[in-house]
């Protein structure tokens, strides 16, 4: 029986991107961002932070911690940030390649806690760290590894260990490494190495793995993430600089105004990031929405959601960089507000020409839940998305003229021969919709998408195969954590 082929590894951005600024506003945006910089600056916990940006030209004041940064700093720094660069995985088939029209997408991540309908809402745990790795590997159109939950049984000292060592055993996908101090970031890195046979210089000579950077909106770097953007740079690791604008609280409550200080802001850590190591590789993020100003509670898949992203987009094309943006979801279960939400914040990504589009599967509650049942439905979309990268042919055989002369007027094209070739691979088939008609359902039990996705999950997890190994690599890797963590592991710091 024919089997639709599907190659969801390499997208490419069919659509164009969309503008909710004129060229003059956007230029405008971009030099109000630079005015911030210049005038207001922004506060750098971290020393070293504060003495490249000195190095480099910026106002520096030790006391209050501000750094003020002028625009030629920031233009020399986009000179030698890279446009395009490839991430690379454990075997050739599972590099990523981050370019101007590329489409790659992440799953959520970062939740303290998982749901799902047979064991509820829960704190993160390394049981859950694991199944939900293995059920994104299984995805090919998750493009990475990420850090789906926090791990709440492991010890913070020691979890990235953990969490790092299930990454790499049962994937061939880019893992994600927390920027949580050096200890962490050093540790992570050489776990990676030792994992996949690199030495120190080809660990350097392309990237391996990826981190993501948030500053304290609103104009502020705090010393891990400064960190994490000097030890990345310099060990040729792909970061990307995402400050976190909520509309109304680390934000102004206007589009123009978010902007403006997400804008000065992601710069100021693509600055550093390049002072660290020029030519390292590095994005532009985007993660601005409104909250809720009578709660406070952030929300996504607005209108104002929607224009900061695709305003967003217009930034980083201006300053010539592939970017960063997220779908979003504040719904606490996996209903239609949960769906619209992140459907919504996903298709404002991509009509923004997002390059890397984060949280676009499970993720929920603002970040707070992972739901297994939200990743299994959200990745119909996620496909779905997948499907229109691709070609749509308009050839002799898909003009299908004979098949129109075939069929008489008053017919169907059920039975035609033109169908028939093609029965088994025309259309997408869902893995959680029924497409079935209310009778059909109703015998089959009536169940809800929801209910169909914890199905789908189940067989997900139970068909995972862990990629082969070398039991050597996998002896020094665990030769590796024992010692590690007999000199008392890594507390997340400086």
């Amino acid at each position: 029986m024919p089997v639709r082929a599907r190659n969801y590894r390499d997208l490419k951005n069919p659509f164009t991107p969309q503008k909710i600024f004129s060229d003059d506003q956007v230029n405008a945006l971009h030099e109000n961002a630079l005015r911030v910089l210049g005038e207001l600056g922004l506060k750098v916990l971290l020393p070293e932070a504060r003495k490249l940006y000195k190095a480099a030209g910026a106002l520096v004041d030790e006391a209050t911690e501000m750094v003020r940064i002028g625009p030629e700093i920031v233009a020399e720094a986009l000179k030698t940030a890279p446009s395009e660069f490839t991430l690379r995985g454990g075997a050739p088939e599972f590099d990523v390649r981050f370019h101007p029209d590329a489409l790659v997408f992440f799953p959520g991540a970062g939740c303290p806690n998982a749901t799902d309908r047979l064991r509820g809402r829960r704190p993160g745990s390394m049981r859950d760290f694991s199944e939900l790795c293995r059920i994104v590997d299984g995805f090919d159109v998750m493009h990475t590894q990420n850090a789906v939950v926090e791990p709440q049984d492991i010890p913070a000292h020691v979890r990235h260990y953990a969490t790092m060592r299930h990454q790499l055993l049962n994937s061939q996908k880019v893992p994600f490494v927390f920027s949580r101090g050096r200890a962490q970031v050093e540790d992570c890195f050489e776990m990676i190495r030792i994992w996949r046979g690199l030495s120190e210089e080809a660990f350097r000579a392309d990237p391996f793995t990826k981190t993501i950077i948030n500053t304290n909106s609103p104009r502020q770097l705090d010393r891990p993430m400064a960190r994490g953007i000097i030890d990345h740079a310099r060990w040729g690791q792909m970061t990307v600089v995402t400050p976190f604008c909520m509309l109304g609280a680390m934000a102004p409550v206007t589009v123009a105004g978010a902007l403006s200080l997400q804008h000065a802001e992601a710069l100021a850590g693509i600055v550093l990031n390049q002072l660290a190591s020029p030519g390292a590789p590095v994005m532009y993020g985007n993660f601005a929405s409104n909250v809720d100003l009578k709660s406070g509670a952030p929300a996504f898949g607005t209108p104002e959601h929607v224009r900061a992203t695709i305003g967003s987009g217009q930034m980083a094309r201006h300053i010539g960089l592939t970017w960063r943006s997220a779908a979003g979801c504040a719904g606490n279960a996996n209903d239609a507000q949960a769906a619209h939400e992140t459907e919504i914040s996903c298709w404002a990504a991509v009509l923004a020409g997002a390059t890397l589009i984060v949280h676009s599967a499970g993720w929920m509650e603002g970040g707070l839940t992972l739901g297994y049942e939200k990743l299994v439905t959200d990745m119909e979309m996620v496909q779905i998305f997948a499907e229109l990268c691709t070609s749509c042919p308009a050839d002799e055989a898909a003009l299908a003229f004979e098949a129109i002369k075939e069929v008489q007027p008053g017919g169907h094209f059920f039975g035609a021969g033109h169908t028939l070739e093609r029965f088994h691979t025309a259309f997408y088939e869902p893995q959680s919709w029924d497409l079935s008609n209310y009778g059909t359902w109703s015998e089959n039990g009536a169940k809800t998408a929801d209910e169909r996705a914890t199905q789908v999950w189940q067989e997900r997890l139970a068909a995972h195969a862990d990629p082969p190994f070398d039991p050597v690599r996998l002896e020094l890797l665990d030769a590796f954590i024992s010692r590690r963590t007999a000199e008392g592991g890594a507390p997340p710091g400086n």
